[in-house]
């Protein structure tokens, strides 16, 4: 024991290896650094075409050009960062040859065994390439709607309207529905009492709507006021469609809602409520 201790101590305060190790650190470093380099440069011309390509006179999909952006930084990292590892093993003395080997039947067992993440994989490309969604889309999937922060490889990430982000495995996805690629819908109804009159309220809210339609750049087509959707037990429905930008349909139904109040009560539309009527019988009465 004490021999091999001071064989230790010989060799580590020997100059050649301090050398040796010296040359080998620097080597180390230099890989890393040339790696880090070539991933911010790659990343750089990456982002460099993505702009000129939206600048270009052709029509691109720009949610395509944006999720196939982010793919390719993941694959330029992720290949980078591998054969940094290599060449750092090779600086350190392991013989890579016998290891890419063993990797190579390591990846066949690991590809029998671990189906489901080359069904990840696989169904992450499907994705990215049919253009089923892409980064910035409002989505749907099962239980989950949010919007997509990211698509990679094996999983992608979504986050909801209430700020939780949900990792979803790319081979669960079963069916998805997607609220970005067309016009939403906005759909207010209105209730007024049956003591109103209806033709005027109908008046009302055209003039509204019409209003509207000029002052809020989300409504892409001139709100139509459909008539009488309902007749309630207690109020009149009145129905108004109008077309909008994708997932803008909330806010907007919201800002109607806002403004055809203020306009029914400066009209003298009364808007229907609950209302209890008290009936006292007398004591003759009772009698």
């Amino acid at each position: 024991m004490k021999d091999t201790i001071q064989w230790l101590k010989d060799m580590i305060t020997s100059p050649e290896w301090l050398a040796s190790a010296f040359w080998i650190i620097v080597k180390i470093m230099v890989i890393y650094i040339v790696a880090r380099i070539t991933i911010k440069i790659a990343h750089k011309m990456i982002t460099h075409m993505m702009s000129a390509r939206e600048k270009s006179p052709l029509k691109f999909d720009a949610r395509r050009t944006n999720t196939i952006g982010r793919l390719i930084h993941n694959l330029i990292s992720y290949t980078v960062n591998f054969i940094c590892i290599l060449l750092i093993l090779g600086q350190i003395g392991v013989n890579l040859g016998p290891l890419l080997a063993g990797a190579g039947v390591l990846g066949l067992a690991i590809g029998f065994g671990a189906q489901s993440l080359v069904k990840d994989v696989i169904t992450g490309f499907f994705i990215i390439f049919e253009d089923q969604f892409g980064v910035g889309d409002v989505i749907q999937i099962d239980q989950v709607k949010g919007t997509v922060e990211e698509i990679g490889i094996r999983v992608t990430r979504i986050k909801s309207w209430t700020g939780e982000v949900h990792i979803i495995p790319n081979g669960n996805i079963k069916q998805v529905t997607n609220f970005s690629i067309h016009n939403s819908m906005a759909v207010v109804d209105v209730s007024i009492a049956y003591e109103s009159d209806i033709d005027r309220a109908i008046e009302v809210l055209k003039e509204t709507t019409q209003t509207m339609f000029g002052k809020l750049d989300n409504i892409v087509k001139e709100p139509d006021v459909l008539g009488v959707q309902m007749l309630g037990s207690s109020e009149v429905v009145l129905r108004i469609v109008t077309e909008c930008k994708p997932n803008t349909q909330f806010e907007i139904a919201r800002k109607m809602n806002e403004e055809i109040k203020k306009q029914l009560d400066a009209n003298d539309i009364e808007i229907p409520y609950p209302k209890t009527v008290t009936y006292l019988r007398s004591v003759k009465e009772a009698e």
